[in-house]
């Protein structure tokens, strides 16, 4: 690791490496739209790897790359939707048209984690950290996605999105500041428990990301470049690295995610997650690993 004076102060400030950040990258694209926990993985590999957390705040903008991804993978439904939701503020003839709808779904479902995140913040960079804490969310919410996955009857489409489930998705959503969760698993498993099928419910969740990650990555940028204790510091060009490196590992991952929830059940994920979970507390029971 290398060190450097925090300005207007004599405490050193711990950077990342290079190597870090292109790992961490690396990770954050595989598993950002993957239920599986993008900043859960992120912290073990910071654990396992490197034995310093790079900080919520780091996790916060890698997830930039990989909402870019998501822009551009969906620009033309993203097009459609905001041309419609403008179209329909001013012409009441064209409210009954679904991508109005849908802006407003993603709107009012993009509230919870907005106000619970700000109200929250603190703990999320802190306590929420916890690699005992993220290994239970590993295990406990891939059981309810193997519950969703089991009893919802993932029949409906994303033309029969209704406001209810929106809202729903947005709570579940709001889950996902705690590492160990994940954003998609949350809302995904919503969805599927209220009826969505599995490519409906992954669709809505990507666009459903777009506000409340990119609104954190902005909102987090400052901490990445000087954090007050919660994590390592990074430079401007590692941070730009980091975007490139995620948002091309990104698009891949929902090109392939997107063509899986088609033809395959979400135990794959649900298995992986039990299996990680218990790894994890099994090392820290072994003392191999620190908790924090």
């Amino acid at each position: 690791m290398t060190f450097a004076l925090a300005q207007g102060g004599d405490a050193a400030i711990e950077h990342m490496t290079w190597l870090q950040v292109i790992v961490l990258a690396i990770i954050q694209g595989l598993t950002e739209f993957l239920p599986i926990s993008s900043s859960g993985h992120l912290r073990l590999a910071d654990e396992l790897l490197f034995g310093a957390d790079a900080g919520a705040s780091f996790t916060a903008v890698s997830q930039i790359g990989t909402e870019a991804a998501v822009i551009v993978f969906f620009a033309r439904d993203i097009y459609n939707i905001v041309v419609a939701w403008f179209r329909g503020l001013f012409n009441r003839a064209e409210r009954d048209v679904f991508e109005y709808k849908l802006g407003w779904y993603v709107i009012i479902a993009s509230l919870p984690i907005g106000v619970l995140g700000f109200i929250f913040r603190d703990e999320v960079r802190t306590g929420a950290r916890n690699l005992w804490i993220i290994s239970s969310m590993f295990i406990f919410a891939g059981l309810l996605l193997a519950a969703a996955e089991y009893w919802g009857r993932k029949k409906r489409h994303m033309t029969e999105l209704r406001m209810r489930d929106a809202v729903v998705m947005g709570v579940a959503q709001a889950g996902a500041l705690v590492p160990g969760v994940s954003r998609s698993g949350g809302t995904i498993t919503a969805g599927l428990a209220m009826g969505l099928s599995r490519y409906a419910a992954a669709r809505f969740s990507f666009l459903l990301a777009i506000p409340a990650v990119v609104a954190s990555g902005v909102f987090s940028l400052p901490d990445a470049f000087n954090p007050a204790g919660d994590g390592l510091a990074a430079s401007g060009m590692q941070l730009v690295v980091t975007t490139v490196i995620t948002f091309i590992v990104g698009y891949a991952c929902i090109a392939w995610f997107l063509k899986f929830v088609q033809h395959y059940s979400m135990y794959w994920f649900v298995g992986y997650r039990v299996v990680v979970g218990l790894l994890i507390m099994g090392l820290l029971a072994g003392g191999v690993i620190s908790a924090t």
